[in-house]
């Protein structure tokens, strides 16, 4: 039988209906008729007072989540210790951070080099697995280098055994109080924004956010010059023969660092370039990857959004720039690559939330021992330059401290003054310039969170609130 055009086109038309309705089908795994869930349709955002300069927001009610005993905020070495700790204590935990891994400065900051490590509870618990995968590199217990990758998925391993709930990709923007209580904080993510309640949080952002939306009472920099110390970009990169670097590295126990960074500097001089750090320093991590630390960025406040993104910008030019130039140079320097760039760039100093106890520089001196201690700190003051100029006379220096004695952070110190319900771990507990220059290291802002998280899962469980609890009690068991 003949077949007409109509006919033809007939059939063509059916045939094309049938293989969409294939396809859909198949990417369904049911009918077409399920297909309108893969659309979406825009509603328009309620009206907006625009008056001049300012934008008058619209009221609206946002859903309430209350289904957690703990929150933390900001998972980095602080907050990953915190919500594991107040999890394995029996309480409902959830934990939020910005970026979209576990981890903070040590994954997404690719620090790569951890200090003062050499304690009980999660700090070793995190070595001993580290070394069960082979992704801690070094002797000693105290610091050593790791691998940020494996570094990734220990954490996520541990808060998933813990029972944490985790959320990435979502940053807290609001915090509501109840009375002279935090009662409830807000985030905004892809989900839109949304609403937190429970009995306790912890702000383990580093740079306070949450406390500072909380309308807690803060510090930052060296309050006799406004100062603050510098950020860092750190960068991952291969050579072609890790041995021929052998003497520009500085190892483990940082024996004859000093001499290496010299070393460095004159080769990143030999390139044609002055770097803006200046102990410019190259860590073994594993075969031919190495660590590259050759930055300072000077003068930057971590809350200031556009200081960070041209501060990121600078640094990650300049890197890239040391990086060519030793290329150039041939040798041993044939081949080298940078492979990673960190997520976010490197934070030594944000705000110190106010808290019931401020770690002080007298207690470096003196060795302060308290009975609510929730870490023993063994590192030393670490003022890096604040500017370059001084970076040129002096690269970091001691704040006046001669000698540091092993001293104690107590409880107190992480629990703020302003805001009941509000604990602090890692760089934004309570503490002075001098001090917070000593005690900011993420070995012991394991040891806080690992505290802090014990306390608020007591708290929460008792109704109380976490100066109420007693440390005595809290820590038993935690070891």
């Amino acid at each position: 039988m003949k077949m007409t055009d109509c006919d033809a086109e007939g059939s063509r038309v059916s045939a094309s209906v049938g293989r969409r309705a294939f396809l859909q089908a198949a990417l369904t795994g049911s009918a077409a008729a399920a297909l309108p869930h893969l659309t979406g349709c825009a509603t328009p955002p309620p009206a907006c007072g625009l008056r001049g300069g300012v934008l008058r927001e619209p009221v609206r009610e946002l859903p309430l989540r209350d289904d957690a005993d703990v929150i933390v905020c900001g998972a980095g070495p602080a907050g990953v210790a915190a919500a594991i700790s107040a999890a394995r204590a029996g309480a409902r935990t959830r934990l939020f951070d910005r970026h979209g891994c576990l981890g903070g400065v040590w994954t997404a900051g690719l620090l790569t080099w951890i200090f003062d490590f050499k304690k009980e509870g999660l700090t070793r618990e995190i070595a001993d697995r580290l070394d069960a995968r082979g992704a801690r590199h070094g002797t000693l217990s105290s610091m050593f280098v790791y691998e940020p990758e494996e570094m990734k998925i220990l954490l996520e391993e541990m808060c998933e055994e813990a029972g944490v709930r985790v959320r990435l990709q979502t940053s807290v923007v609001a915090a509501c109080r109840d009375g002279g209580r935090l009662g409830a904080m807000v985030t905004e993510s892809k989900s839109g924004r949304e609403a937190w309640r429970a009995p306790v949080f912890i702000d383990a952002t580093g740079d306070g956010d949450l406390g500072a939306l909380a309308g807690c009472g803060w510090d930052f920099g060296n309050p006799e010059t406004g100062e603050a110390q510098p950020l860092t970009l750190n960068v991952l990169a291969v050579v072609r023969d890790a041995t021929l670097l052998h003497d520009l590295f500085s190892q483990n126990d940082l024996k004859g660092h000093v001499a290496a960074v010299q070393r460095v500097k004159a080769e990143i001089r030999r390139a044609g370039i002055d770097p803006s750090y200046g102990m410019p320093t190259i860590f073994p991590v594993r075969d031919h990857v190495v660590l590259l630390m050759f930055n300072h960025e000077y003068g930057v406040k971590p809350y200031d959004a556009d200081a960070m993104t041209a501060a990121t910008l600078r640094a990650r030019k300049e890197i890239f720039a040391i990086m060519r130039g030793l290329r150039k140079l041939g040798g041993r320097w044939d081949g080298l690559q940078i492979v990673a760039t960190p997520e976010q760039i490197g934070v030594r100093e944000g705000r110190r939330i106010h808290g019931r106890y401020t770690v002080a520089k007298n207690d470096l001196v003196t060795g302060a021992r308290h009975d609510d201690a929730v870490a023993r700190v063994t590192f030393g003051v670490d003022i890096h330059a604040a500017t370059r100029a001084k970076n040129e006379k002096q690269t970091i220096e001691r704040g006046g401290v001669e000698r540091t004695l092993p001293y104690d952070i107590p409880l107190r110190a992480l629990i703020a003054k302003d805001v009941d319900g509000l604990m602090m771990a890692g760089r934004c507990i309570s503490g002075d310039f001098v001090a917070h220059a000593s005690y900011r290291v993420t070995g012991n802002a394991v040891a806080t969170g690992e505290g802090a998280g014990r306390v608020a899962a007591l708290a929460a469980r008792r109704g109380c609130l976490p100066h109420e609890v007693d440390w005595a009690e809290a820590k038993k068991g935690m070891h």
